[in-house]
């Protein structure tokens, strides 16, 4: 691997200018002077982080085309990732990734055959009896948490539906994991942020 190369996806490289064109446009956009500095851990780690965006884009294109997906009908992204939960437990790589289409259609395709038992739904309900019980009116006409939980065949789609999401992201990111370990290397520098051998990656407090 060159010097100017950051990574190689499926033995094809990635240019150091893409991560400096990438970082050139967050330096440049609303939020640059909340990035970290140049030269410093935390920006060599920003360099990381953006050598995963550049390495998962890859990755995706090239399992869109080998899965001959299209677009069309691809999920919505906040269908996706409606909350800031949702883009916590995806993570911060594959969040960014699913702005793209071609991600969100491989989601689905991936995910398609992810479901949760019954069990499964029952037992949620019996540790979160309030989680999707409506809310009420009280003696102020506010609209207050309920005091009693729902029966689980009141609430059980809502369980299901909720459920079925986490687990679907949870796939997908397995499975990017997956693809990315199977088809990427990183040169040194560029390793992954949380990679625990590089040495950037330390817990200061």
């Amino acid at each position: 691997m060159s010097a100017q190369t950051v990574a190689t996806v499926e033995g094809t490289p990635v240019a150091v200018e893409e991560v400096d064109a990438a970082e050139a446009r967050l330096r440049a956009g609303p939020h640059a002077a909340a990035l970290p500095a140049r030269g410093t851990s935390e920006g060599r780690q920003l360099r990381r982080w953006l050598t995963q965006l550049l390495v998962t884009d890859r990755v995706v294109a090239a399992e869109v085309t080998a899965r001959g997906l299209s677009v069309r009908g691809a999920p919505a992204e906040a269908e996706l990732l409606p909350d800031v939960t949702a883009r916590l437990e995806i993570g911060s790589v594959a969040a960014a990734a699913l702005a793209d289409p071609r991600a969100r259609a491989l989601f689905a395709d991936v995910t398609a055959t992810v479901r949760v038992g019954d069990r499964e739904v029952a037992d949620y309900h019996a540790r979160n009896p309030l989680r999707f019980a409506a809310l009420r009116p009280d003696r102020d006409g506010w609209r207050a948490p309920s005091c009693a939980g729902p029966p689980l065949e009141q609430v059980r789609s809502a369980i299901t539906e909720h459920l079925c999401a986490a687990a679907r992201r949870r796939a997908f990111r397995l499975w990017l994991d997956e693809r990315r370990a199977a088809l990427v290397e990183l040169a040194p520098g560029y390793e992954h942020p949380g990679d625990p051998r590089q040495p950037d990656n330390t817990h200061r407090h």
